[in-house]
């Protein structure tokens, strides 16, 4: 999301939304910060194919403001740390799915948001020239009636070398992203407060069923969105 990655060349990052069951009505803030997808018979990792799935490492909490907890309000968030919808619309490559544990199965992602190099508008159209990283947000709506978005991203090295994932690339990248993330930002007329919260025991530490055999520590960061 929103961070600049830089490896040597700088580095852009997308972000992929997902879908399970959403209600058209607006979702009020809940008492919990999220439900663990494989309570429900989900996956703490996405579906990248090959065998492999993706760490989903930071989660959107749904003590967030509730405007977050929806498409427009997480994407003018994302714009806040710097990101935006894809070079005029066009998306290249398959999309990814996730199990959230919803009941509704896996899920393909249904937008990408990627780094915009400080020009919403225009910027993500430099992310083809450059290196880089994912960032993969599910917005989910629970039987529950709990939103709740689990992003992830992975640093990526530049075109030359084969757009490989760097070691520790998903860490990096999530740390990156919380960074950025943290503290005050704005876009739009919105300013945004966020808190993090590292949580252990949801994904386990190693590179067992890891997208390219790249290994995890297992973190996985909870931020709480506030709008003032």
């Amino acid at each position: 999301m929103m961070l600049a990655v830089k490896l040597g060349l700088a580095v852009s990052i997308v972000s992929s939304v997902f879908h399970g069951h959403v209600q058209a009505k607006p979702v009020f803030r809940r008492a919990v910060d999220f439900f663990n997808p494989v309570d429900g018979g989900g996956s703490m990792l996405s579906n990248a194919g090959a065998g492999g799935g993706e760490p989903l490492n930071v989660i959107v909490s749904g003590l967030s403001s509730p405007e977050v907890l929806t498409d427009d309000g997480f994407l003018n968030f994302a714009k806040a740390i710097g990101f935006s919808t894809e070079c005029l619309g066009v998306h290249l490559g398959d999309p990814q799915s996730a199990n959230l544990g919803d009941g509704y199965g896996p899920v393909n992602q249904t937008v990408e948001l990627r780094q915009d190099f400080g020009d919403p508008n225009l910027g993500t159209c430099l992310e083809s020239l450059v290196v880089f990283a994912v960032f993969i947000t599910r917005t989910v709506l629970l039987p529950t009636a709990v939103l709740y978005s689990l992003p992830f991203r992975k640093k990526r090295q530049d075109v030359q070398q084969g757009h490989t994932i760097v070691p520790d690339g998903y860490d990096i990248g999530r740390d990156e992203l919380v960074t950025n993330a943290v503290g005050t930002t704005s876009f739009g007329g919105v300013t945004y407060s966020t808190i993090s919260q590292t949580i252990t025991g949801l994904l386990p530490a190693g590179s067992d069923g890891i997208n390219h055999g790249i290994a995890i520590d297992g973190n996985v960061v909870l931020l709480t969105i506030t709008i003032q």
